[in-house]
């Protein structure tokens, strides 16, 4: 409707000075433009989900002002921090082993229809030579990738009605029918589960750490926390497992009760695991069988288990706003350090 009031202003400016027939105009365009809104409203279908309202997937925060801010000078203007490429990848057992997850610095995994899960694989400081095999995305995954600074984010695609929402995103949507040349057919599995991507078609170099805008801070472990060895989490149709390797200071990974190594041979090690609760809700979205697509929640607050050097700390986490990324704290408000290396975040349902 902004863009309609706005053609209106500008038609009266292309004529004389605007009087009282050009305000009465204005007004009448307006409520013009209200009616058909409620007329275009009554006519939609009623037992069609509604996809819910902003809550900071789009280009703008609902918390930022509707006017421009004022353009910074020269002197205190900052540079953007550079962008990382954001992958989707397949983690049923027909898409394993899977390939490049090693080389992230964050692998997110979330829930996705009939209880399965699905992987983000965020990539800065190192690119691989091939990942995959790549699957498509979900409502949540804008939510989640806001709080990088437009980031590419690489997918098979998405249903039709999604679309729409990852189009006005703040990101760099690169599906294959986008960038053919980055992405190829493997060997060995059947489709969908043999799509690849050449990361280096996508960007050249990796663009560093300062990509990883996530609020994530690493150093020395917390105080407290307790001997861990070993911690699973299930979701309705996935498990995932991790076991504190002491001789490698890492936390080995399995799914669905297997080792998770890659095609190279690599066991997954990463260095923290974030066991982060969340609330888990219905999309406005179904799969092709008619299963609602959950959606995950990563706004908000919460408590989390954060595992490193063989120990788990209960901790808080917050994250104000899409744009923000996440604080994790002790109890006392204190900041969680996490450990050098891949970081794996994996969402539970909050209960």
């Amino acid at each position: 409707m902004a863009q309609r009031a706005d053609t209106v202003d500008m038609a009266d400016m292309a004529g004389k000075r605007p009087g009282a027939r050009a305000r009465r105009a204005r007004t009448t365009a307006v409520l013009l433009l209200a009616a058909t809104g409620l007329f275009v409203a009554g006519c939609t279908d009623q037992g069609a989900p509604r996809v819910p309202a902003d809550d900071g997937r789009g280009r703008m925060d609902t918390s930022e002002p509707s006017s421009p801010a004022p353009t910074p000078s020269a002197s205190t203007r900052q540079a953007d921090p550079p962008s990382p490429l954001a992958v989707k990848i397949d983690n049923v057992r027909a898409a394993r082993p899977q390939t490049g997850l090693d080389s992230a610095d964050i692998v997110y995994a979330e829930q996705v229809e009939g209880g399965l899960s699905r992987l983000m694989a965020v990539y800065a400081t190192k690119l691989p030579k091939a990942v995959g095999p790549v699957r498509s995305a979900r409502e949540s995954d804008l939510e989640l990738l806001r709080q990088f600074h437009e980031p590419t984010l690489a997918f098979s695609g998405a249903q039709g009605k999604l679309m729409p929402l990852i189009n006005r995103a703040p990101l760099d949507a690169r599906t294959p029918e986008k960038a053919s040349d980055a992405y190829f057919r493997g060997v060995g599995k059947a489709i969908p589960h043999n799509l690849y991507l050449r990361p280096a078609r996508l960007m050249p170099t990796a663009p560093g750490a300062d990509a990883l805008t996530t609020g994530f801070r690493y150093g020395p472990a917390p105080a407290g926390g307790t001997r861990d060895t070993s911690e699973t989490v299930r979701f309705p149709a996935a498990r995932f497992t991790f076991t504190w390797s002491a001789s490698r200071e890492r936390w080995l990974v399995s799914l669905d009760g297997t080792p998770d190594v890659m095609t190279d041979g690599k066991r997954l090690a990463p260095a923290t695991v974030v066991i982060q609760y969340v609330k888990v809700r219905k999309s406005a979205f179904h799969d092709f069988l008619g299963n609602n697509t959950p959606y995950t929640v990563t706004v908000g607050s919460g408590k989390a288990k954060v595992l490193r050097d063989g120990r788990a700390y209960d901790v808080n986490w917050k994250r104000a706003k899409a744009t923000d990324g996440t604080r994790f704290t002790t109890k006392d408000g204190s900041p969680v350090n996490f450990a050098k290396g891949q970081v794996w975040v994996v969402f539970a349902k909050a209960s």
